[in-house]
């Protein structure tokens, strides 16, 4: 049986959930009380499938601007980008494109992107809508999820989605799989897509250009 190494980066503003949401996907374990990553930190998961197996390495990288130099050279090799922020905190979704564009700056050619919203246990302290999501993850064409670590809500979920849309890739690319028998959404490439800023990206949403899948 076929074997996959699948290296997705983790990214995201500093408390945006990251590494609840991975502790949660890989021990089945939530903390309230742990330390904000520093630098980079290291989850594996073992994945099988029906016709293969994967090992799923999550790099959990930090949030705050001192770090940026070392996690920047995390992203090379990187086949995967779950960009995380918190529905609770608007500062952390404005920072959205600002990590695309990081990827896009220091990643590979191309990589599976997914946005994620996390922390909807907390949905009375909400302050970005679903749909603000779904448009910001439309115009920038990579899929999205909310979710929650602490009641686990569409964690496993956003992970097997990200590592079987990366499998299907691969078998793609090896020529296993026909490009209309495969999940390939989300794939992007970070080095050409235009990514607007969030001003930019506000002025659409007002205006209605990227509500129309809402």
């Amino acid at each position: 049986m076929e074997e996959y190494l699948l290296k997705v980066v983790v990214v995201g503003d500093m408390h945006a959930g990251k590494t609840c949401l991975l502790l949660r996907y890989c021990d089945d374990t939530f903390q309230t009380d742990y330390k904000s990553t520093i630098g980079v930190d290291f989850k594996m998961k073992d994945l099988e499938r029906d016709d293969c197996l994967g090992k799923l390495q999550l790099w959990d990288t930090a949030g705050q601007d001192r770090f940026r130099t070392i996690v920047a050279s995390f992203y090379r090799g990187a086949e995967g980008l779950v960009v995380v922020y918190d529905i609770t905190d608007r500062s952390s979704f404005e920072k959205v494109t600002w990590w695309i564009e990081e990827a896009r700056y220091y990643g590979n050619d191309s990589c599976i992107a997914m946005l994620v919203g996390n922390k909807t246990d907390l949905e009375m302290k909400r302050q970005v809508s679903t749909k603000e999501g779904e448009a910001l993850a439309k115009q920038l064409g990579i899929k999205f999820f909310e979710t929650s670590a602490k009641n686990t809500s569409n964690v496993k979920e956003m992970f097997d989605t990200m590592a079987d849309t990366i499998i299907a890739r691969k078998k793609i690319l090896s020529g296993q799989m026909h490009p209309a028998s495969g999940q390939t959404g989300g794939i992007v490439d970070i080095r050409s897509t235009s990514v607007l800023s969030y001003s930019e990206w506000c002025a659409g949403y007002v205006d209605g250009s990227y509500c129309a899948m809402l």
